[in-house]
């Protein structure tokens, strides 16, 4: 059986960009070790079950409430707001990792699509792995922010939710200063952590001869993250 590229790029789908952002994970030294391209798509296959299984990870706020124009209304129903986000280039729907995704990408991603909580985390790291990144990131969204941007209301209404570019902002003020600091639950949870998105990947099998059988078995949790229990 083929590790590379059938079975990892029928999955993977742009195998050769993932394999140049994973050249940029390396020598940012974000990991102790990245995650080869089979080990990728077994993190790919967990993001399938997340978007299936636990859709209301994505996309939603428990914290803001929804902005008051009708624009803003109408694009909280997340069905009539895909296509936008699409045509923004706010999000890249067959790239499950942000591996496949270039530096301009994740930034529109940032500003555009939006992110609950500490969610911020994910992306900010994997846009740390882009020198000078993280400050273009903090001249754009100061821009949405001031209204100097001439977008700004568009995109403000495209992430739906009240206060999303201030609270971008500041996470990004704090990551130029302090790096991404989560709590370290959240900092191994793949679902907010990049770096624990590859930690996580690192951990799986390297080979599909691997791979599969423990697919098949369950021996691969796809389900949400649950940290060890902390023992005396």
């Amino acid at each position: 059986m083929r590790d590379d590229p059938l079975w990892t790029g029928a999955l993977l789908l742009f195998p050769r960009r993932i394999s140049e952002n994973l050249a940029r994970v390396e020598a940012s030294g974000l990991v102790p070790r990245a995650p080869n391209l089979v080990q990728l798509s077994l993190g790919v296959i967990r993001m399938w079950v997340r978007l299936v299984t636990r859709p209301e990870t994505i996309g939603t706020c428990r914290e803001h409430r929804v902005r008051p124009t009708l624009r803003a209304r109408l694009l909280a129903y997340r069905p009539l707001r895909f296509p936008f986000l699409v045509r923004e280039r706010a999000i890249a729907p067959l790239d499950f990792s942000g591996l496949a995704s270039s530096r301009e990408r994740v930034l529109r991603h940032l500003l555009g699509a939006h992110h609950d909580g500490n969610q911020f985390a994910y992306d900010l790291e994997l846009l740390g792995i882009h020198p000078g990144a993280l400050e273009e990131l903090h001249e754009r969204a100061a821009r949405v922010v001031s209204g100097e941007d001439p977008r700004a209301e568009w995109l403000r209404d495209l992430v739906v939710f009240e206060g999303y570019h201030e609270s971008l902002l500041a996470a990004v003020e704090r990551a130029r200063t302090d790096g991404v600091r989560l709590a370290p639950r959240e900092a191994d949870d793949p679902d907010i952590s990049f770096s624990g998105y590859l930690r996580w990947c690192a951990r799986m099998p390297a080979t599909w001869r691997e791979a599969l059988p423990a697919l098949l078995c369950g021996e691969i949790d796809l389900g949400a993250f649950c940290p060890e229990p902390v023992t005396a």
